[in-house]
């Protein structure tokens, strides 16, 4: 049994270790038990085991890979587990299960349906190019009341044909920026480099608007680094760690140029700043992939950094529309990355009220979009429904677009992410 979370270790793809290794981080969660209500792979975990009076050993193969299908990696493992690295029993549930889907896609275990879905949701470059270019079309097939083209997506990928997918955009966000009037960045006191996740790239370029508006008015430059693609997180996910690092390196290079240049990387979804900040200097593993997750930061971390560092720089006036009671979601990804709920402390600035929601969606990345996890995701981001059904805001606001919308799918109810309702206080039109 090798402890090993580094995929370019040999014993990594082996499967009688990773097997033993399974055994012993069960049998520690087991015993502990701090995670049972994270996520489902927990409480199955448990019940598995104690239906064996504890002995961890006695869990089939079926019964172990269940487990690992039920976890969609919402890192929360990071924030609650004692016994995460670098404690002596080096328990890395999330990476474990990463390895776990590692091994199975080399030994092609995967059903056709799951290799589709990797294939269809992997590739959100070519699929984004692709969608924004007929838009119209494409949103009209993939709305879930379009119900013969969504029943025969699900047949065909495997995703969900209830599921409420975020629309494309007739404009990809570089494209805008590129067009775009440059305005003179007055008393400029920092320069930040956009990362154009596919999310703002191809579906809501109005978040990349909001971000760019917000900055250059408080003084902070913005680039663009084009030739940067999705985070890779994908690929990653679904076990595929060869294109993931394929992906990794070409967005390192990408970005390192940014860096070396004076620029901070700021990217606006969670699940993207955590793959740029936590994998790539495990799966790149190079002083450039180091240097750039150093310096990256979430789009509202950032933010708070140069408030902190000089306040009076910051336009504390606020002209436009500001809701006085505002919900916020704290996406996993953002807590699991362990800076604070800094999107809440910056929209404390314009006076509303804030009630904070920490529970997870449901969907994580990829996880929730897939038909055979669809029924799960629904029970976890009923939870979040809930929660955010008790508080008393006239607003919500969320940083993941993917939670966004499964929030609107339980609630019917709009989300906007902090920085656009920053961009509306200040007066700005962004839509």
């Amino acid at each position: 049994m090798t402890i090993t979370y580094d995929p370019k270790n040999p014993k990594y793809h082996d499967e009688v270790d990773f097997r033993g290794e399974l055994e012993r981080v069960f049998d520690l969660c087991h015993g502990c038990r701090l995670c049972l209500h994270l996520c489902p792979s927990f409480p199955t975990l448990f019940n598995f085991i104690d239906s064996y009076d504890g002995d961890v050993a006695a869990m089939t193969r079926a019964q172990s890979d269940q487990v690992v299908d039920e976890c969609y990696q919402c890192k929360l493992c990071y924030v609650k587990c004692p016994y995460v690295p670098p404690h002596e029993w080096a328990l890395d549930f999330p990476r474990l299960m990463l390895r776990a889907k590692t091994i199975r896609k080399e030994r092609g275990e995967q059903t056709f349906i799951e290799k589709v879905s990797d294939k269809v949701l992997g590739n959100t470059d070519l699929i984004g190019i692709a969608s924004v270019a007929f838009s119209p079309l494409v949103n009209k097939l993939t709305d879930v009341h379009s119900t013969a083209s969504r029943n025969l997506m699900e047949k065909g990928s495997g995703i969900a044909a209830a599921r409420v997918l975020p629309p494309y955009a007739k404009e990809r966000f570089t494209t805008w920026f590129r067009k775009r009037p440059r305005p003179f960045v007055s008393n400029r006191r920092a320069d930040a480099s956009v990362f154009p996740t596919c999310f703002i790239e191809y579906m809501d370029p109005k978040i990349g608007k909001a971000v760019v508006s917000v900055y250059e008015h408080n003084g902070i430059g913005c680039t663009v680094a084009e030739r940067a693609k999705c985070c890779g997180a994908p690929w990653l996910h679904s076990g595929d760690v060869e294109k993931f690092t394929e992906v990794a390196k070409a967005n390192v290079e990408v970005l390192d140029a940014e860096v070396r240049a004076g620029r901070s990387v700021v990217v606006a979804q969670p699940t993207c700043s955590y793959v740029i900040k936590r994998d790539y200097p495990i799966y790149v593993d190079t002083e450039a992939a180091k240097r750039v997750s150093e310096a990256t930061y979430d789009t509202s971390e950032f933010f708070m950094k140069q408030y902190r560092q000089d306040k009076e720089s910051i336009d504390l006036e606020f002209p436009g529309e500001i809701a006085p009671d505002i919900t916020y979601h704290a996406p996993c990804h953002l807590q699991a990355q362990n800076i604070g709920l800094k999107s809440r402390d910056m929209l404390k600035l314009t006076g509303a009220k804030i009630s904070v929601v920490m529970k997870c969606s449901g969907i994580d990345g990829t996880w929730g979009y897939r038909a055979k996890n669809y029924e799960l995701a629904k029970k976890v981001a009923g939870g979040l429904a809930r929660a955010i059904e008790k508080t008393p805001a006239t607003s919500i606001s969320g940083d993941c677009h993917l939670a966004n919308y499964a929030i609107t799918e339980e609630l019917s109810k709009k989300v906007d992410h902090p920085m656009v309702i920053m961009a509306r206080a200040y007066g700005m039109k962004i839509d």
